[in-house]
């Protein structure tokens, strides 16, 4: 754990008691503050309370009488679509509103307060962006475990970040941030930053695209990163990449793309027909061929190959550890994982491809799709899929909007299924030697599951079982 400096002795209330909600009001606690908490939902209140917190209904006349911090759980909106009455409560009580990112950032320092007697300080690499930013932090993570150095993942993906444990000599910290992290966090110092790419999403909860990127935006500008890793394939990232950039040769900014060939004195390093390369001061640096790694299929994958290698090369890791940690990941579940592979035909669980980019990218890494799709959509319709239909046989759609659905893919043969069991046995039985059984949904899971990772677990096990 790290204990939360700077508020010893002071009232601090944390609303939210998920994973993170919880993470924060013991690391508060540990670092002498006094801490209250609050959740709609009676029974995290009373997990809380077994833990010795103390409730407190932030709503009611006089909540924040004797408050000097507000800390709030990523999922909780505090602007767009509308503030959280206790959000605005709490700004018309004059109290600070924070999140656990910010009490990460503020306290990691006094956390290794005899960082001075080491030979290497630790390090944070912090990654956000639309889609990719996951695997691009899983990767980062293995092939820093891969080269014998000490790395913790946390976040949005593994541990609450105020879970993890001081890091040691020469450790280093491997983030990833949601924009609902971004956009709240008081305090954002990472040492490496990642941009991965920029695609609508969550514009409800930002007021839009402008402010969607602002939010992603934030972990460059609020404590400038030593270096700073920005995916360009997308307007957002080459202004992002320019803004940070002292000129051609500064090489703090390392552009990456999967699919253009970079150029210039800065550094770059890009993927293009299976190939990554790594270019610095005008000369080529090394050269990786991304199409033996199994575990990173398809060009977004290779896009994440590409971020993942610079973030370690601005920490000093050699390409050919890179290469070995390369063959060695096995893919995070739900990311274009392969469940299983019979009578010729390949099962991929791409269930977290939540949004029609994400769905598109997992369709161009393969041919002979049979497609199970559908769920609660999201806002823009289905228009962005085009450039990977033509890698589709048969379309499965699922979700309580199935024929909704299927009314945004013209030109498909696509079969109305509702539920995962009947879309499984349906591309089964229809399947062919060299077809792949792809779930991409390009939308939420919420109309059926309590989540992707459900969705994704559904689907895996009807494979399975079916086999």
């Amino acid at each position: 754990m790290i204990p939360v400096s700077g508020f010893e002795e002071r009232c601090v209330v944390v609303l939210g008691l998920g994973r993170s909600g919880l993470s924060a009001a013991r690391a508060l606690r540990e670092g002498g503050a006094s801490v209250l908490v609050w959740d709609d939902n009676a029974t995290a209140r009373e997990t809380a309370e077994a833990e010795g917190f103390e409730s407190r209904d932030l709503a009611r006349q006089g909540g924040f009488d004797g408050v000097d911090w507000l800390v709030v759980s990523p999922g909780i909106p505090h602007l767009y679509p509308e503030p959280n009455p206790v959000i605005a409560a709490a700004w018309a009580a004059g109290v600070p509103v924070d999140n656990d990112i910010g009490l990460f950032f503020r306290s990691l320092s006094a956390a290794g307060s005899d960082w001075d007697m080491y030979d290497s300080p630790p390090r944070v690499i912090a990654v956000t962006g639309s889609n990719g930013k996951s695997t691009t932090s899983a990767l980062i993570h293995h092939i820093l475990q891969s080269a014998g150095r000490e790395s913790q993942l946390a976040g949005n993906i593994g541990r609450g970040v105020l879970d993890i444990d001081p890091p040691g000599d020469g450790g280093v910290v491997v983030l990833e941030l949601s924009s609902y992290q971004t956009d709240l966090a008081r305090a954002l110092t990472p040492d490496v930053a990642v941009f991965t790419n920029l695609s609508p999403d969550h514009l409800d909860r930002h007021g839009g695209m402008g402010g969607y990127f602002a939010a992603k935006r934030r972990l460059f500008a609020e404590g400038g990163p030593d270096r700073c890793v920005i995916g360009v394939d997308e307007a957002e990232g080459q202004y992002l990449a320019n803004q940070l950039s002292e000129g051609p040769t500064d090489d703090r900014v390392i552009r990456v793309s999967s699919g253009s060939k970079l150029s210039g004195p800065g550094w770059v390093v890009y993927a293009r027909k299976g190939f990554l390369t790594e270019w610095r001061k005008g000369r080529q640096v090394a050269s990786i061929d991304l199409r033996t790694v199994k575990g990173l299929p398809g060009a977004h994958n290779h896009q994440n190959a590409c971020a993942a290698y610079a973030a370690v090369r601005a920490l000093g890791v050699a390409p050919r550890q890179v290469e070995a940690a390369f063959h060695s990941f096995e893919g995070l579940p739900h990311r274009s994982q392969i469940v299983a592979e019979a009578g010729g035909v390949t099962y991929v669980n791409d269930s977290k491809a939540t949004n029609v980019d994400a769905a598109v990218k997992a369709l161009l890494a393969f041919q002979n799709i049979r497609w199970i799709c559908g769920g609660l959509m999201k806002e823009g319709g289905l228009s962005g899929l085009a450039p990977g239909l033509a890698h589709v046989t048969k379309a499965y759609v699922i979700g309580r909007e199935a024929a909704n659905f299927a009314l945004g893919l013209p030109g498909i043969d696509a079969e109305i299924c509702t539920d995962m069991a009947t879309a499984v046995a349906r591309a089964r039985a229809e399947a062919q030697p060299g077809d792949v059984v792809l779930l991409a949904p390009a939308a939420a899971s919420f109309d059926q599951y309590d989540s992707f990772e459900k969705r994704g677990e559904d689907f895996a096990a009807r494979v399975r079982a079916a086999l």
